[in-house]
């Protein structure tokens, strides 16, 4: 596999979309929301936020309910997905108010209809969050079973035009085997698409894979654990693994 050329520090993104797995809300505990850690989340969202960096985010569900692990239990596909887009908007609404409780705004819509709870996806109204400085978090997934909250993440990235799509994972990047069994596993800096593609690097699934090449999003993998990167990431520091098909051009 090749080796990437070292990144040096790049232009900070105007507008981003930060997909945040529902796992990673868990933190130390097994299972559901850390309210320690959702908060130290939403401190560094609220410092980018205030950086003028326009910024939204996708969040998954997992922490609560899987969608994957329900059809295991002999549960009907559309079921469980269904109920795996319901776990993300009280995700979302938990992230909301975390952000909220740190000086920052926040709005939440959702791909499913639920006008009692948050308002309805529409891009406009969307986009016109974030020209004021608010943070929008995308809920509910695509609102259609069998896409995963990742290509929901590439979709809204797409669908607002955003210069980078980060993805906070609980490692520092995309490495050539698992860094946490295998101790000599070599992380890359930078990777096209097509290398992702070809050598089958579990960054995101197919389909987001495909929308980011496609719509020429670059996707950039770093470490949500790690205090301050998501924060060095927005200032155009280099973090993690970036992916972008035009690099080696």
């Amino acid at each position: 596999m090749q080796r990437s050329k070292t990144m040096q520090h790049s232009t900070p993104p105007q507008r981003l979309l930060v997909k945040l797995s529902g796992e990673a809300l868990m933190g130390s505990q097994g299972y559901g929301i850390d309210a320690a850690f959702i908060g130290e989340l939403a401190a560094e969202l609220v410092a980018v936020q205030r950086t003028g960096c326009q910024m939204a985010l996708v969040v998954g569900g997992g922490n609560i309910f899987r969608g994957l692990s329900g059809l295991a239990s002999g549960m009907n596909r559309s079921s469980a997905d269904q109920m795996g887009m319901l776990a993300t908007v009280m995700n979302a609404l938990a992230l909301q108010q975390a952000i909220e409780q740190q000086g920052g705004i926040a709005v939440v819509q959702s791909a499913l209809a639920m006008p009692q709870v948050v308002p309805s996806f529409a891009r406009r109204e969307a986009m016109a969050e974030l020209a004021v400085g608010h943070m929008v978090i995308f809920a509910a997934g695509t609102g259609n079973p069998f896409f995963t909250t990742d290509t929901a993440a590439a979709l809204r990235a797409a669908e607002i035009g955003a210069d980078l799509l980060l993805k906070a994972t609980k490692v520092d990047g995309v490495y050539d085997a698992d860094p946490r069994r295998h101790a000599d596993a070599r992380r890359f800096d930078h990777l096209t698409y097509d290398q992702v593609l070809a050598q089958r690097l579990e960054v995101m699934d197919l389909t987001a894979i495909t929308l980011c090449r496609e719509n020429r999003i670059p996707l950039r993998i770093f470490s949500m654990i790690e205090r301050g990167a998501l924060l060095a990431v927005a200032r155009g520091e280099p973090r993690g693994t970036i992916i972008q098909d035009d690099y080696y051009g």
